[in-house]
């Protein structure tokens, strides 16, 4: 991918950022306690061997006002790309919490 971070997490943190400007974000590779599972295999000649589940806390003003399978729906297209088959080097799980600053806020406390 020229022009774009080799890293996935480095990916998904610049396309998250782009598309939702959000207060908090923090992007967790897990795919290392997936090990041995079919979707923990990566594609080596895409440089994302192994990097295959996410979890990802994102906090936006964006989500204001929408539902949690909007807010679901609007991160999944925003990081279509990343997904695919995982013999291709795609991303196989992401685990997402999606809030607003005020609703963070409040489940922060």
């Amino acid at each position: 991918m020229r022009g774009n971070p080799s890293n996935r997490a480095d990916r998904l943190t610049a396309t998250l950022t782009a598309a939702f400007a959000p207060a908090v974000l923090r992007v967790t590779d897990d795919s290392a306690h997936h090990a041995g599972h079919v979707g923990a295999r990566g594609g080596a000649d895409q440089g994302d061997a192994g990097q295959t589940h996410y979890s990802v806390l994102l906090v936006s003003e964006a989500f204001r006002g929408m539902s949690r399978v909007a807010r679901s729906r609007a991160v999944h297209a925003a990081l279509a790309a990343e997904f695919g088959a995982v013999e291709a080097g795609g991303m196989h799980a992401l685990a997402l919490t999606l809030r607003t600053p005020d609703e963070h806020r409040t489940l922060s406390s």
